[in-house]
């Protein structure tokens, strides 16, 4: 072989040996760097899930608003053992009366043009328990499921006064827009006719607020509140029923004085002792005969009444009195009275309400025949009394003593 060829055989060796060892070092590079790639993907992966944890600890913020210790409520609920309970109940919602002027009938007259009629309404009553025994109890909501019809009632303004009394076998004519005749006294029994206004009656007995009449071939009772007899020869009087003496009216007063008896006062006394200097707006003077139309209708104290309207009202100052007509804060509850309290047109409609709403429920056992020929429900009764009557109707313990206050200033104002 030549030298020549001996030399070119020599490098081309030397070359591929070059070569092999550059692919061999390429290739340990090359599995360094993918170990590299995977050691950093691996770890650093969990190094960013660590940064991302410790990133989002630092991101939350604490609310300033207090935390809620579920077992401490607890705990004080036990300690306080105060509880609140709900119900909805169906109740009577009272009809309003509407007084007109009849100068055709004598001074202070009654009688009765429509007869009211009670609806319905459902409440929503909240009870607050201290433990067992009930502390509270509050009006929170109330809805009309049937509405009441308004009782319209005729008031004399005559200058003369009649004192007649009506007795068996006069002739009496019906008042009311439609008269039920019933079977026995009693508004519960059955009807057996309708008597429409102006038609003539024979009376045959008298009973209580009922009388036994005979009408062509119908026999049967009726509300007498709802007739009239007309007197063809009325003789002209300036003054009414004969009024009692100061000490005799006084005698009367106490705090535990029953307070389903009316107080005697005759129409000129209630308006002399309702005319007072504190009652800046002559809301007491101004309606003073329909605390005395009470009386004559509902037998109630019509002094305790206004006594009451005087405490509720502060003379009849308060927004609810000014702004809804409303004198005693009737409908009104603790968390929000302004809103709940009825509206009135006038004060004479709150003032007949406020009376019937006594009489029915506070100061007469349940059962008792009140007026309009109804019996007492008596649902809150606990005596005919001031403090009975503060029992249910009023949270504030010194109700009572306040309006008894009013009714001493009253009183000796005669």
């Amino acid at each position: 072989m030549k030298a020549k060829d001996k030399a070119s055989k020599s490098k081309k060796i030397d070359t591929k040996m070059m070569l092999k060892n550059m692919v061999f070092f390429l290739a340990f590079l090359i599995s360094i760097l993918a170990i590299m790639i995977l050691y950093a993907h691996y770890f650093g992966r969990n190094n960013v899930y660590a940064s991302e944890t410790l990133s989002k600890i630092e991101r939350t913020k604490i609310s300033k608003a207090q935390k809620i210790d579920i077992e401490k409520i607890i705990a004080q609920n036990r300690k306080e053992g105060q509880k609140e309970e709900y119900s909805v109940q169906e109740t009577t919602l009272e009809y309003i009366t509407k007084y007109k002027s009849n100068a055709n009938l004598p001074k202070g007259q009654i009688q009765v043009l429509q007869e009211g009629r009670e609806g319905k309404q459902e409440i929503t009553i909240k009870k607050t328990y201290q433990g067992e025994e009930l502390i509270a109890e509050e009006q929170v909501s109330s809805k009309v499921t049937k509405a009441s019809v308004n009782k319209i009632v005729e008031i004399g303004t005559a200058n003369y006064s009649s004192h007649y009394k009506v007795k068996v076998g006069d002739i009496l004519y019906v008042t009311s827009d439609r008269l039920s005749v019933m079977v026995e006294p009693n508004e519960q029994t059955q009807k057996i006719a309708t008597l429409a206004r102006g038609e003539q009656l024979k009376l045959l007995e008298i009973q209580n607020d009922w009388y036994k009449i005979s009408c062509l071939s119908t026999i049967g009772y009726v509300k007498s509140e709802c007739t009239t007899y007309i007197d063809n020869n009325p003789k002209p009087q300036t003054s009414g029923k004969v009024a009692k003496s100061k000490a005799e009216l006084m005698s009367t007063l106490s705090f535990d004085m029953a307070l389903n008896q009316p107080s005697g006062l005759t129409l000129e006394q209630f308006k002399n002792i309702l005319s007072d200097n504190k009652d800046t707006n002559k809301i007491f003077q101004n309606n003073a005969e329909y605390f005395y139309y009470i009386e004559q209708q509902y037998h109630i104290n019509g002094v305790f009444v206004a006594a009451v309207g005087i405490h509720e009202s502060s003379w009849g100052t308060s927004q609810i009195a000014r702004e809804k007509g409303n004198l005693f804060g009737y409908g009104a509850y603790d968390s929000n009275p302004y809103h709940g309290a009825y509206r009135f047109s006038g004060y004479s409609e709150c003032i007949d309400l406020i009376a019937r709403v006594f009489v029915k429920y506070y100061i007469n056992p349940k059962g008792t025949s009140i007026y309009g020929g109804e019996k007492a429900v008596g649902t809150y009764y606990n005596g005919p009394t001031l403090s009975g009557i503060n029992t249910k109707y009023a949270t504030d313990k010194n109700w009572a003593n306040g309006v008894y206050t009013h009714m001493k200033y009253l009183y000796n104002k005669l």
